[in-house]
């Protein structure tokens, strides 16, 4: 008797399974669309000073990702005093419908040095914030259209 009625619930536990699957059930979560093109601003940004982005010092900012073998890479380009563009990998792991990314480069003595850096992306916004041994900013993009 007791086999019967444990073999019944297996095979009412497989039907039930079975049902939700079909019906739907738990769904892969989407990989955001982040390996893309992005647009936006970036500056120097001081919190403790509640000092925003200043847009007259630095234009406007350009930005690719791409994701090729498990590894992120981002190339940032754009005009502040003088035109730049830097590639960069990062490290970048999902989290919810966000993928967040963290990273450090070297951009040359000329450039500041050594920065530190985090953000998180999503389908629609690209931010972040970084710092190095003089400076603290933000930057906030949009995919490009």
């Amino acid at each position: 008797m007791k086999r019967r009625v444990g073999l019944a619930m297996f095979v009412f536990g497989v039907a039930a399974g079975a049902a939700y699957i079909q019906a739907g059930g738990e769904k892969a979560m989407e990989v955001p669309k982040v390996a893309a093109s992005w647009t936006g601003e970036w500056g120097p940004y001081n919190p403790a000073k509640d000092i925003g982005l200043t847009k007259e010092k630095c234009k406007g900012l350009d930005c690719k990702v791409v994701y090729e073998n498990g590894i992120w890479e981002a190339t940032f380009e754009g005009e502040c005093g003088r035109p730049y563009k830097y590639t960069i990998k990062m490290e970048g792991r999902q989290s919810g419908n966000a993928v967040l990314f963290k990273g450090s480069a070297d951009l040359g003595e000329k450039d500041g040095g050594i920065y530190d850096w985090v953000g998180r992306a999503m389908g629609d916004e690209f931010i972040g914030f970084y710092t190095s041994s003089h400076i603290t900013g933000v930057f906030h993009l949009a995919p490009k259209k």
